[in-house]
């Protein structure tokens, strides 16, 4: 989310305001910004991966300044202050081309992207597989994903065959190296003599990440311009497999080249976080223990593990959910007000708020597993993997002090339900105590961040029902996003891929926030390990694990959604 000036110089001097935070489509103006990025050079090393012997150390001190790289290759720039008229071309990878969701997810948001004018109109986009195929055999693959938005029908057919046209497919065999080498070649005949940017989307299984990764690094990166990887979900096993990679993946690329991709952090419910909380002068002073008695955090899901992917079956809900999105929405939640809204003042922030998360205990843990039914997810199970998770967390700093945060995550449950629930405090000596009844907690304020079902910002307040006498009543004053906005939500993949080409990377974890999230959970998942404990079982359809409705008891929490 950063805003920058740049200086044009010709003629006439201009001075242009660049923000990513009121993005616009792509024009050549807009462009321009990129004459300015960071080049980023492959490092002269070696293909093969280090030896992992080292034990992981993860510096609790780590902070990293705003602008700050631990490489020359990154923060050095280069000036394209003679090119003005030429703005550097972009190629798109996407490594694992032919897989799921590459096909369904990854394809149409660039197609999205690319006609609303968010991709410049010489884009070159790569699909890198192991099969045989020609350039017409990808795009006849990817062709019946592509679909206009309702507001996008406008020359649909005709930016569908512009794109398509610029499609094309590379056959890697399996050997990366030799792939990689042909990958940089192909690229290298769209992108000409000028200067040239290049964004590499790994959607590989984790066991090819690092080949991949390596093989890449060494083979296809452009000295021409800067290079971003994305790299998808799971982050690791653990938190020694996660700083292995980590530190693989750091031998190789600089930080800021790297974007840890979570969709669910593509929500616009992820950023009116921050938007509704330092906007907004009447919520701002309430973000405290001082007024809010609880915060909810619940994601629920209608459907089986079998839409989570054939991995899920051996990471759970803990490895999948719970560390990037759980913990990313109450970092997000519970940050102090950054510097800035430039992303490394944004990450700074959000690892305070991880390392600040006290211990968890495991009698404040909740497992849960649906019954097995018919169908394939019975193969992807095995009797201790959790598909539902309950805790109960505590940050430990002078804002949040004594506030419990109740996350809960769940498959297989009555309903599909994702929202942030702040409750506050009651009032201290409420006058109308006796208008409201032996149950006081009805009468709580609320305020409720929704994305699912029915994206909106809720408030709960109490107000006099009409007509004689006095009678009180809990409402809800609402912003129903279908009723205000009458447009069509963009997929969080188009999200999230913008903010790479713009290279903000505040929804991305960087490598300290990864090792603080594994911090807090690595001690329960050893001992849940460690012990064999079993996810009690609920059934599928149903409310989940009733411990759960122990747990908020336990500490003096009502879970609002039921």
């Amino acid at each position: 989310m950063k805003s920058k000036k740049l200086q044009v110089h010709g003629k006439d001097e201009l001075e242009i305001e660049l923000s990513s935070s009121s993005r616009k489509p792509m024009d050549d103006s807009q462009l321009l910004r990129d004459l300015i990025e960071e080049t980023t050079s492959s490092k002269s090393q070696a293909t093969e991966c280090p030896s992992y012997n080292d034990q992981p150390v993860v510096h609790k001190d780590l902070e990293y300044p705003k602008g700050s790289s631990s490489s020359v290759l990154e923060t050095s720039s280069f000036s394209y202050d003679h090119l003005v008229d030429r703005v550097p071309s972009l190629c798109i990878a996407v490594v694992g081309a032919t897989g799921e969701l590459a096909r369904s997810k990854v394809f149409p948001a660039l197609f999205a992207l690319y006609y609303s004018g968010f991709l410049p109109e010489n884009v070159g986009i790569f699909g890198y597989s192991r099969k045989q195929l020609t350039d017409e055999d990808l795009r006849s693959i990817i062709a019946g994903t592509l679909t206009c938005r309702v507001d996008h029908h406008e020359n649909c057919g005709d930016k569908l065959d512009a794109f398509l046209s610029r499609t094309y497919h590379i056959n890697g065999g399996y050997n990366n190296r030799d792939g990689m080498a042909k990958l940089d070649s192909r690229m290298k005949q769209i992108e000409g003599d000028h200067e040239a940017n290049r964004i590499f989307y790994l959607s590989v299984p984790q066991e090819a990440l690092l080949d991949v990764a390596c093989s890449l690094a060494a083979g296809a990166q452009t000295k021409r311009g800067w290079n971003r990887i994305i790299i998808e979900k799971p982050f690791g096993f653990d938190a020694f497999s996660s700083y292995q990679l980590t530190q693989s993946l750091l031998s190789k690329f600089e930080e800021k080249q790297i974007y840890r991709i979570d969709h669910l952090l593509g929500k616009d419910l992820i950023e009116n976080l921050t938007v509704l909380r330092f906007s907004n002068l009447v919520f701002e002073p309430l973000w405290s223990q001082i007024y809010i008695r609880n915060v909810q955090v619940v994601f629920s899901e209608e459907c089986g593990i079998e839409t989570r992917g054939r991995y899920f079956g051996g990471y759970g809900i803990i490895r999948d959910i719970i560390h990037s999105h759980i913990l990313q929405t109450i970092a997000l939640f519970a940050m102090e007000p950054p510097v800035s809204l430039d992303g490394e003042d944004i990450r700074n922030e959000k690892v305070k708020v991880l390392r600040s998360i006290r211990k968890l205990d495991l009698d404040d843990v909740v497992l849960g597993q649906h019954k097995a039914g018919a169908g394939k997810a019975d193969g992807y199970m095995n009797s201790l993997t959790p598909t539902f998770f309950a805790a109960a967390l505590y940050i430990d700093n002078a804002r949040w002090d004594g506030v419990p945060f109740l996350i809960k995550a769940g498959m297989g449950l009555i309903k599909h339900r994702v929202e942030i629930r702040i409750q506050f405090h009651h009032v201290p000596g409420n006058i109308y105590r006796e208008r409201i009844g032996q149950n006081i907690d009805l009468t709580t304020n609320e305020l409720i961040l929704r994305d699912h079902p029915d994206e909106a910002i809720l408030m709960k307040v109490n107000n006099k029902v009409p007509g004689l006498g006095l009678q009180l009543d809990a409402s809800e004053l609402n912003l129903l996003y279908r009723d205000k906005y009458n447009v069509e939500v963009p997929d969080s993949y188009e999200h999230l891929l913008l903010d790479v080409i713009d290279g903000d990377n505040h929804l991305f974890m960087r490598s300290d926030e990864l090792a603080a999230a594994w911090n807090i959970l690595s001690p329960i998942l050893h001992e849940i390990d460690e012990n064999k404990v079993a996810p009690e079982l609920y059934e599928f359809g149903g409310r989940g694990p009733i411990g759960a409705y122990y747990l908020g008891a336990k500490h003096g929490v009502r879970w609002a959604d039921d």
